[in-house]
């Protein structure tokens, strides 16, 4: 049996959260950018689950950007799929089966323009949302009276240019605009585009006057791993146990935020949904929430994926599984970097909780995170996410970040390489290789030929042109590392997170 409308009733596996009859009957209000696994488990997850509580009550028109718009999966299912959320919450195993109904339709920009630009007539509609890939957030030169424009930021202006012709500039039908793209201020940028592209359309100024004034672009930032489908074998148990076939069946962890930046009472009122569920927060800034996944998430992961992976660990949860690495990854968060954190506008109890929440994500046994995927561009995201928090450590206590300054030394010695004929850098640890998928592996590769480990050392932290300061300066640090290094070296990696726990120090 496949999934669709006309066999809902027909399934009968418990624990299937379904949508009851009049759900169908709901109007379209989002117009949504993209048919992606992140928007179809974040944004699209919130909006069904508000609708099965009667707050929001209405439905998704989701546009494709690439393809013909012929018969596939999404028109198969009417729209509908399955959502397994599998992950750890408070220490506990959670599962849970969502059968989604958010989306109303699937159109192809290529093929069915036309049908789409139909949508802006609809009264209903609110709330345009996106995810196109930071690629999708630029400003290229573009038509908007092609069928279809060429960009995203092209479509879109299409779309409230041909609703502000239908509606007459009525100011009680402009648009919420939402991006999820993965880049700081992604609202702010994506109405600068739009902007810029009407005025290289030469679009009136009534229209102009109704886009800035009537519609609300809003930045926001999307937190929840969605890794789409389950694996094979998974996939066929999951369709066994439910009973029907689902191509568009996906999982996701159960942790999950949608942060809204806006103070408009119009938006909140249009983002009814967010009543639902407590991880759509919206707030005049979110900006404390930004921090907190770059710092506590990101930051964490950047710290520890050099010496996970040279304590053999292949994937997060392994190195969970394991004691040592445990102790080192929940200290390391909870003494330095949440301390490091805190500031006027992020408590300290704030911090924690997050981390607590962040360490639960990371136990999650139902998703394969690969700690070499991790120290992708390795150097830089120690650059940008952790530094920071270094310097501010020094700022707040003065003393040396121990548990940091081991996270830098398994980065340093994660980073040794040599150049092989296929052009690439490999590291080496027990006898295995590994790729360096790194920017600056040349960089690192050239320290290590040169230089003994305490100049090594010495050398690339006082580099202030590669990490923005000097970072031999503060009061111990390049000792630390040196230290650590060289036990790292001679010992392991587990012998020196265990170091750790016993003398507080690595000798």
């Amino acid at each position: 049996m496949n999934l669709s409308k006309k066999t809902i009733d027909q399934i009968k596996a418990a624990g299937i959260n379904k949508p009851a009859p009049g759900y169908f009957e709901l109007p379209e209000k989002v117009l949504q950018f993209g048919t992606g696994v992140l928007l179809r488990g974040l944004p699209d997850y919130f909006i069904d689950k508000a609708n099965k509580q009667g707050l929001f009550n209405g439905r998704v028109v989701v546009i494709k950007s690439t393809g013909n718009g012929a018969t596939d999966a999404f028109a198969d299912q009417d729209g509908l799929y399955t959502h397994c959320i599998q992950g750890i919450e408070n220490g506990k195993k959670v599962e849970e089966k969502i059968l989604n109904a958010s989306i109303s339709r699937v159109l192809a920009a290529k093929s069915d323009w036309d049908e789409i630009l139909k949508c802006a007539a609809n009264p209903d509609m609110q709330l345009i949302i996106s995810n196109t890939t930071e690629v999708g957030i630029t400003l290229v030169k573009d038509d908007v009276h092609a069928s279809p424009p060429g960009s995203f930021p092209g479509k879109l202006l299409a779309f409230l240019y041909q609703r502000f012709k239908v509606f007459q500039g009525d100011g009680t039908k402009g648009m919420v605009i939402i991006p999820t793209e993965l880049i700081p201020d992604n609202g702010k940028k994506l109405e600068a585009i739009v902007l810029e592209l009407a005025h290289q359309n030469g679009l009136e100024t009534a229209f102009l006057d109704w886009l800035e004034t009537y519609n609300y672009f809003c930045n926001s930032l999307v937190d929840r791993i969605v890794p789409g489908k389950l694996p094979a074998v998974k996939h066929q148990q999951m369709e066994e146990d439910n009973g029907y076939r689902d191509e568009l069946m996906i999982m996701s962890e159960v942790y999950s935020l949608w942060a809204i930046e806006t103070d408009n009472d119009r938006v909140r009122e249009v983002l009814s949904f967010s009543k639902a569920d407590a991880g759509v927060v919206i707030a005049p800034d979110i900006n404390i929430f930004r921090e907190l996944k770059l710092r506590l998430l990101n930051g964490s992961h950047t710290f520890s994926c050099g010496l996970a992976h040279l304590a053999g660990f292949g994937t997060v949860k392994e190195a969970m599984d394991d004691a040592t690495f445990t102790s080192y990854i929940g200290t390391l968060m909870q003494q330095e970097m949440v301390p490091a954190v805190a500031s006027e506008t992020i408590t300290v109890s704030t911090a924690k909780d997050f981390a607590y929440k962040v360490l639960d994500r990371y136990r999650n046994p139902y998703i394969e995170h690969l700690w070499l995927s991790i120290t992708v561009q390795y150097s830089s995201k120690m650059k940008m996410r952790n530094v920071p928090l270094l310097l501010r450590h020094y700022e707040k206590a003065g003393t040396i970040p121990e548990y940091m300054s081991l996270g830098f030394a398994g980065h340093l010695l994660f980073m040794k390489s040599t150049r092989s004929d296929d052009g690439k850098y490999y590291g080496e640890y027990n006898g295995k290789k590994y790729l360096i998928n790194d920017d600056n592996a040349a960089y690192y590769a050239e320290k290590w030929e040169q230089n003994e480990v305490p100049a090594l050392v010495q050398k690339i932290l006082s580099d202030t042109a590669f990490w923005g300061e000097n970072l031999a300066k503060l009061p111990g640090f390049a000792e630390a590392v040196t230290n650590k290094l060289d036990n790292l070296i001679k010992k392991g990696a587990e012998a020196a997170m265990k170091n750790l726990q016993t003398d507080g120090v690595t000798a």
